[in-house]
């Protein structure tokens, strides 16, 4: 039997990702958690976490390191590459695993690469991890999609419940899959809990299996009125954020996000139920209900 991961540092604590797993960690009451924060960082956190100010220099995260058994990496675009150092100092710690910061697209996919060229990052740190295996560093990437219910309350995924409008791209009848918060931080603590069963794999979990034009639906019927909807294609959207990029408009990037799960190019692999094999049975994760999901999001809204 594997000798259970308990001591778990994570990084990028204060991000979207990183408060949702944290939420996660702190609710499973199984591990001793440690925030790794930047020193200049005026985040704060749970009572029950204890949080080691650094500078994120190799050696500094080499004696912060010490006695953890897990590096959970959940830092954002500016980050990825910085991972490498990280793993270098996991490895040079004596940490046994290392879950760098997936939790999005499906960064094996060549289309999602080129669809969002700045992913090529995540794909070369988890060639990075493959090249620690020899050295006893073990890994695990977890393909999530983009996030459900956070996108839906905040507009992220193109729906405004304020305004009940929506743009769906491509006519909105492609399905894909998405995870909700909370499953998301369930499958970070159950791939820690299995360190055998996850030891240097990359797996998929979604929370719901749906369609754009199936979201507007429940919305539809959540709300009790129709909706307004602009339609949109994928050469559209594409040829918009390439424009915004041009010109430093980060929220181009935002917009080739989103087409990993809504454009129609080909070899997306966005539907992790059809297109890939889910890892949800192994850990404990349930498919969910679309109309539960938007309901408790229009409930926010009331």
């Amino acid at each position: 039997m594997a000798t259970p991961l308990k001591n778990i540092a994570l990084i990028g604590a204060s991000g979207n990702i990183g408060k949702i797993i944290l939420e996660g960690l702190v609710a499973s009451s199984e591990f001793k958690v440690t925030v790794l924060s930047r020193n200049s960082s005026d985040a704060t956190f749970p009572a029950n976490v204890t949080v080691r100010k650094t500078d994120f220099s190799e050696d500094d995260m080499v004696s912060a390191l010490k006695g953890q058994d897990a590096v959970v990496s959940a830092v954002g675009a500016t980050g990825f590459s910085e991972q490498k150092k990280f793993i270098d100092a996991a490895v040079r710690a004596g940490v046994r695993r290392f879950i760098p910061s997936e939790f999005s697209a499906n960064t094996l996919s060549d289309a999602v690469i080129q669809l969002v060229p700045f992913l090529e990052q995540k794909r070369e740190v988890l060639e990075y991890l493959k090249s620690k295996e020899s050295v006893g560093l073990t890994w695990t990437g977890i393909a999530t999609a983009l996030l459900f219910d956070w996108g839906l309350a905040n507009g992220f995924l193109g729906y405004d419940v304020a305004s009940r409008t929506a743009t769906i791209w491509d006519g909105g009848d492609k399905t894909f899959t998405l995870i909700n918060e909370k499953q998301l931080g369930e499958a970070v603590v159950s791939v820690l809990k299995q360190p055998a069963e996850t030891a240097n794999q990359y797996l998929y979990v979604s929370s719901v299996e749906t369609s754009q034009k199936e979201i507007l639906s429940a919305f539809e019927e959540a709300t009790s009125s129709k909706w307004t909807v602009t339609d949109t294609t994928t050469d559209a959207e594409v040829s918009e954020a390439a424009k915004k990029l041009s010109v430093g408009d980060f929220s181009g990037a935002f917009t080739l996000v989103r087409g990993t799960s809504y454009a129609t190019t080909p070899g997306l692999r966005a539907n992790y139920a059809k297109d890939e094999k889910l890892a949800n049975g192994m850990l404990g994760l349930k498919q969910e209900s679309v109309k539960e999901t938007v309901k408790q999001v229009v409930s926010k809204f009331a």
